[in-house]
């Protein structure tokens, strides 16, 4: 019996499917989906706000003491639109949706899914947390195990939704490190049949990806302090870096400060570890070695959101990765430990334009996810001209709640 001739809804249901089954990152992180952007004369612009919970101080002894209630937001800006287009034949059409979907689908959105994790796993440069050297590849399970304690120090629930993704080479590495730690067994009989971490290690579900983004560290240089006590915000003054020298620290890259502890976010009391930093533009020094650095998260000593213990003082020490400059312009991969609120991936209904042959949109408010094709014809050459397209935006909503672990 021949085949059905293939319709465009089906092909886009389908190119829907394949993504989903193709992403990795992306799959693992909190997904938003709003359908307004499809709606004709909404004009809500490409920005939505994800709202954060409020924080509160625990009051002591019997007397009331009023807080406000702050909520606060972050913009997710739907900034992302990108497609492949392709073109097929009559005869293409014709095949089963199964041969279809081998042949032409699945190298286009597989491509599609490679750009959107690629975009997802380079916020890691608004994560401030790390742990492992910049430049090594972790050969050890005490690394992961520090990224599930600096989550456990961020108060980051252990609910089933922490992960681990990595690249080719710590794949290797952490496989050939536990290989002696296992039996055979349904839950990890992958790891020795496919190269492959299995799942629910040390508190995380591990996944490979290739698209796993790498670092470059800043050149650094000199013997950097900071430059005035009591400052707070986002923003801080250092002293004592090598002079006139552009980029001396880089976007992404991580600073501590002597004597400036993390504090739980709750409770309030000191972590014993020092809190990171990630330095969110390019810091250049000026002809006296001075350099005002951006910094996130913002400095805060008091109050429902405190987190670090004090400021830090005049003259602190300043290290980057946790070092002075022996880490200058090292490349590092940037694997990531995180839990799945710590990013979410938004994304928004294309409108179906007129004048076409065929348009089609297909939406998924549980995955999270909408694609569009869009197909014309070639009466030239018998082939059909088809664009698929999606948008999307990235942010990191809760930076805490995510580790780096540097390779």
């Amino acid at each position: 019996m021949s085949n059905q001739m293939l319709n465009i809804s089906m092909i886009t249901r389908e190119a829907l499917r394949i993504l989903e089954n193709s992403l990795t990152f992306a799959k693992g992180v909190n997904r938003d989906y709003d359908d307004q952007f499809a709606i004709s004369g909404a004009k809500i612009g490409d920005t939505l706000n994800v709202r954060k919970p409020a924080r509160y101080v625990v009051r002591e002894g019997r007397v009331i003491n009023i807080q406000n209630h702050v909520e606060t937001s972050v913009p997710l800006v739907l900034n992302q639109q990108i497609g492949v287009d392709v073109q097929f034949t009559s005869k293409d059409m014709a095949l089963s949706l199964d041969d279809f979907s081998d042949r032409v689908l699945k190298p286009a959105v597989a491509t599609i899914a490679n750009k959107i994790d690629f975009d997802g796993l380079s916020q890691y440069v608004h994560v401030p947390n790390f742990v492992g050297v910049p430049g090594t590849t972790p050969t050890a399970l005490k690394t992961y195990l520090q990224a599930g304690a600096a989550l456990d120090n961020e108060t980051t629930p252990r609910d089933g939704m922490r992960r681990v993704v990595i690249n080719p080479a710590a794949n290797v590495e952490i496989v050939d490190a536990l290989k002696g730690l296992f039996h055979s067994g349904e839950r990890i009989k992958g790891q020795f049949e496919k190269g492959l971490m299995a799942k629910e290690v040390a508190g995380f579900d591990w996944y490979m990806d290739q698209n796993i983004v790498s670092h470059t560290v800043g050149p650094l240089g000199g013997t950097p302090l900071v430059d005035g006590s009591g400052q707070t915000g986002s923003e801080i003054d250092l002293k004592d870096w090598t002079a006139a020298a552009a980029n001396r620290l880089k976007a992404g890259d991580i600073i501590t400060f002597a004597g400036v502890y993390a504090v739980n976010p709750q409770s309030r009391q000191s972590t014993g570890q020092l809190r990171q930093f990630t330095v969110t533009e390019d810091a250049d020094s000026d002809v006296s070695g001075k350099v005002t650095v951006k910094i996130s998260p913002a400095i805060v000593t008091s109050g429902a959101f405190q987190n670090v213990t004090a400021a830090p003082q005049d003259g602190a020490e300043v290290r980057t990765f946790g070092e002075v400059s022996s880490l200058a312009n090292k490349v590092s991969p940037v694997n990531l430990a995180y839990h799945r609120d710590a990013f979410v991936l938004g994304c928004a209904d294309l409108p179906l334009p007129g004048g076409v042959d065929k348009a089609a949109r297909v939406s998924d408010k549980q995955l999270g996810l909408s694609i569009r094709m869009i197909r014309d014809y070639d009466i030239n050459n018998d082939n059909w001209h088809c664009r698929l397209d999606i948008l999307y935006g990235w942010k990191t909503v809760y930076p805490e709640l995510a580790c780096r672990v540097m390779g």
